[in-house]
């Protein structure tokens, strides 16, 4: 299929329709771009060409002026046509071509005055008689992801208000699948609508807040989720869902009930989430109920050699403990755990405390997330590494990550490092350092 972000992709589409290709091989139905790209492609050279030249597609195969009759293919072409009074004709037709219904929503805000006002009524009768359980694409709720994208145009509100509408309507039951529509635009939009009319109950946005890939979808069920949630009550049917899920929105939504709900003492367990986020409403969280979040993170890091240590509770220290707490940051940075080491270095640069004298071992560390924690802790001091020091990790026999840190660290020192630096990456037989190399020098 074609990329329809490409001007020429409608064009091309309007010729295979003239010459009769079938609309479902020439357009992805299920892309909205598709249908605005055919129609902007119909009448793209009568923008530009001078007198009575004409598009490509009309060379192959000009319309009647009565499109009455077409194919589907070439009544598609009528209803993007130029002439207004085609396109009109075409609009009062357009019901014996359900398939090219999409068509009749970019008519509805087309500029032209009599178009526009019979394709809305064609619109509005399709919607008097859509009972939007099914949902399919002749139904105005299976066109939801045209409109949305109509909707954007200057005189696309009438297609979403009409939308709105049938949603809105209770005693219309929405498709099953509309929920989870494969188009973002339409989850969002349903979603808002949903949350508006309380057509989800608590435990219903919650499950979609963890489970939805789209971060506004996530942010809005949590959000209306957590609204939900009864006062001074556990409510495990919405928190649990939040808590559990994937998304640090939704679990910072989750934590953040716990205390609406009466149960702060949860919120300890995730003093150590893996989110910031989530661990930031985990201390509002627990101080609102007299906990001492700095306390516990305290005593969780005070064994260094402890091998169950949650990489989360090493920078949840760092984050709202204080300068003299880096001793304990310090030993961690022998920790057997990768994670556990690479939390300790960034610790130590939330407090300002990173000392490049006693951080450079680590850039030689086996594990790359812990070598990129510390070449953003040294930058700043990174004239104190030598330039013979770094050149030695630059050598092909070092760990890509190790030879990748050493690059950024001597372009950042600039001078005779970088220049060494780039003469010796242009050369390394790792195309990934070469790569890294040409975008450092472009900088």
């Amino acid at each position: 299929m074609p990329v329809y972000d490409d001007p020429r992709a409608g064009e091309a589409a309007a010729v295979r329709l003239a010459r009769g290709e079938a609309v479902q091989g020439v357009l992805d139905g299920d892309d909205p771009r598709a249908w605005l790209a055919l129609d902007a492609g119909v009448r793209r050279a009568a923008w530009w060409c001078a007198g009575a030249q004409r598009a490509e597609w009309e060379r192959v195969a000009p319309l009647p002026d009565d499109p009455a009759g077409l194919d589907a293919p070439r009544y598609a072409l009528a209803l993007c046509h130029r002439d207004g009074r085609v396109r009109e004709a075409a609009v009062r037709g357009v019901a014996a071509h359900p398939s090219l219904l999409p068509l009749l929503v970019v008519r509805a805000a087309d500029w032209g005055a009599p178009v526009r006002q019979a394709a809305r009524q064609v619109l509005r009768e399709l919607a008097d008689g859509d009972a939007v359980g099914e949902g399919g694409p002749g139904t105005v709720v299976g066109l939801a992801p045209v409109i949305l994208l109509v909707g954007r145009r200057e005189r696309g509100a009438f297609g979403v208000a009409l939308l709105d509408e049938v949603l809105r309507d209770p005693s219309r039951a929405w498709p099953p699948a509309l929920l989870s529509h494969g188009d973002p635009a339409v989850r969002r939009h349903v979603h808002r609508l949903a949350v508006g009319t309380g057509r989800l109950s608590p435990a219903e946005l919650a499950r979609t807040a963890a489970g939805d890939a789209d971060t506004v979808v996530q942010s809005l069920c949590a959000d209306a989720a957590l609204a939900a949630v009864p006062e001074g009550r556990p409510c495990e049917e919405a928190v649990g869902p939040l808590l559990a899920a994937r998304s640090p929105r939704a679990r910072s939504a989750g934590v953040t009930a716990l205390r609406r709900t009466g149960e702060p003492e949860r919120a300890v367990a995730f003093l150590a989430d893996r989110s910031a986020m989530v661990r930031a409403c985990a201390r509002y969280v627990v101080r609102q109920a007299g906990g001492d979040p700095v306390a516990w993170y305290r005593e969780r890091c005070a064994w260094a050699g402890d091998p169950l240590l949650p990489p989360g509770a090493v920078i949840g220290l760092a984050e709202c403990g204080e300068r003299a707490d880096a001793d304990t940051l310090w030993a961690l940075l022998a920790h057997p755990s990768a994670a556990v080491r690479a939390r300790a270095v960034a610790g130590l640069r939330v407090l300002d405390t990173a000392d490049v004298r006693r951080l450079h071992p680590l850039l030689d560390d086996p594990a790359p997330g812990v070598v990129r924690e510390t070449v953003l802790a040294v930058e700043p001091s990174v004239h104190l590494l030598s330039d013979e020091w770094l050149g030695e990790r630059l050598d092909a026999g070092r760990p890509r990550h190790v030879r990748v840190g050493a690059l950024r660290l001597a372009f950042r020192r600039g001078g005779s490092a970088r220049a060494r630096a780039l003469r010796v990456a242009r050369e390394d037989p790792d195309p990934v350092v070469r790569a890294r190399a040409a975008r450092e020098a472009a900088r």
